[in-house]
């Protein structure tokens, strides 16, 4: 039997979190005031964020030292596993070696925790008592609570309502590590108040849970906000898992062909793929990149590259990427947590440059191949995770089809054990596959904001 799992040690826990931004094609457009226009400078930040995050957020420093307290956290469960996917490699007949890392290992089951515990530490360095977040699935709404309680910190979770709803347990694993969960909109905030005047059955989205976890911070002194996805310091401290599986695959004489991550805010995606993407930025390696989102919420394949808020409201500073318009209200899919509008400009800036490929899937294949890939490997993936797996499945049946050798590497980013009730709907024949809501998507990029 082939060799299928293959682990490092705790002394092989990265020391650094790399930063792309240093190896860009091109410098990233700057962020932007909401209300003035112009590129905003770290005061601007300051009511949301820590200083040290702010300082992350705009540096072209290649590495960032990952502090002491964060890496004897980071000891609960990392390194994670990179595992050969053997018997699925099998039940496919191909000739690709396929590989994943598995982040579900983590005390929340996802690869939230990498950036939960610094941001969390960072925010109790400077005095803060309490964050505000928002979460889709739960996924990271639960990885914070987790974090918050190791340094003593109050957090204030706005879960989008349909996720709310379809996942409770998510929610009582907040409320174990000391969260209090709201659901999306609520009439907590002005934010909400006005979505649901206007949309009483508001199933929620990412983009309004943002505004409502933004207007908290930014009215409480003692509150900062903190954010999962999208933004440059989240992709940075996911770096450990690429630069993990980058140490692991060199131990035994492999390097891939293909990276592919799911994508809605791009965190995940972003973790695997940026350590291998700097090889092919400084020298030039043909590896190729898919980022993977759902065709119900297609940023990337059929959104517009161009300055948009990062929530529903407009309260947030406006930033380059690739956006379906921040007011799009995606369906209620059971990947919650790639139910967002927007897409990390990091991500968005190698897509424009052509370094990544977008691809886009129905849930129905996802979970067909989540399926099989539980049927051949034994791990119950998150939805949102299911999205890369279909990939590499695509990818190892081309190379087959092609009768070509191909190393694929995909990140199972999270287990599925509390998302069972998307299993029943899929496996009883109930789950739907929504159409791209081109009318829907057309109607919200009107309202991008005017940037001159």
């Amino acid at each position: 039997m082939l060799e299928s799992r293959f682990m490092l040690s705790q002394r092989d826990i990265p020391t650094n979190w790399y930063n792309i931004a240093a190896d860009l094609p091109a410098p990233l457009a700057p962020p932007l005031h909401p209300g003035t226009g112009q590129p905003i400078g770290p005061a601007d930040l300051a009511p949301l964020f820590p200083m040290e995050l702010i300082l992350q957020e705009v540096s072209t420093e290649r590495y960032i030292s990952i502090p002491e307290e964060v890496r004897e956290i980071y000891k609960l469960w990392r390194p994670t596993p990179l595992l050969r996917a053997v018997r699925l490699e099998k039940a496919l007949d191909t000739p690709a070696k396929i590989y994943y890392k598995y982040e579900g290992v983590s005390p929340a089951g996802s690869h939230k925790p990498n950036t939960a515990v610094p941001q969390a530490y960072y925010n109790a360095k400077e005095g803060v008592k309490r964050i505000s977040t928002e979460t889709g699935a739960g996924q990271w709404g639960s990885s914070l609570a987790f974090a918050c309680q190791l340094f003593g910190l109050e957090c204030l979770v706005y879960m989008v309502k349909v996720s709310y709803y379809q996942k409770p347990y998510r929610r009582s694993m907040m409320h174990t590590w000391g969260a209090r969960v709201v659901a999306s909109p609520s009439t907590e905030t002005n934010a909400g108040r006005g979505i649901l005047a206007e949309h009483p059955d508001s199933p929620g989205s990412l983009g309004i849970a943002i505004s409502e976890a933004v207007e908290v911070a930014a009215s409480d002194p003692d509150t900062r906000y903190s954010l999962g996805s999208v933004l440059n310091h989240v992709l940075l401290h996911q770096t450990v898992i690429g630069q993990e599986a980058k140490q692991a695959l060199a131990a035994i004489g492999d390097y891939p062909d293909v990276v592919i991550g799911c994508v809605g805010g791009g965190s995940s995606f972003a973790g695997l793929a940026f350590p291998f993407l700097q090889d092919r930025l400084t020298q030039g390696r043909p590896t190729r990149f898919l980022a993977v989102e759902p065709a119900a919420c297609p940023s990337l394949t059929k959104g517009k590259y161009a300055y948009d808020y990062g929530d529903a409201v407009g309260m947030t500073p406006m930033v380059k990427m690739f956006t379906l318009g921040h007011t799009f209200m995606p369906a209620g899919i059971h990947a919650g947590g790639l139910r967002y509008h927007g897409m990390a400009p990091l991500i968005s800036a190698l897509v424009e440059t052509g370094d990544i490929t977008p691809v886009a899937y129905h849930q129905n294949p996802v979970f067909a191949a989540a399926v099989q890939f539980a049927r051949t490997e034994g791990i119950i993936p998150a939805p949102e995770s299911s999205h890369a797996i279909v990939a590499a499945i695509d990818e190892a049946l081309d190379a087959k089809a092609k009768g070509e050798e191909r190393v694929i590497v995909f990140n199972l980013s999270g287990h599925g054990f509390f998302d069972m009730a998307a299993y029943d709907q899929y496996l009883a024949g109930d789950l739907v596959d929504y159409e791209y809501p081109a009318d829907a998507v057309t109607e919200a990029l009107q309202h991008l904001p005017a940037v001159g």
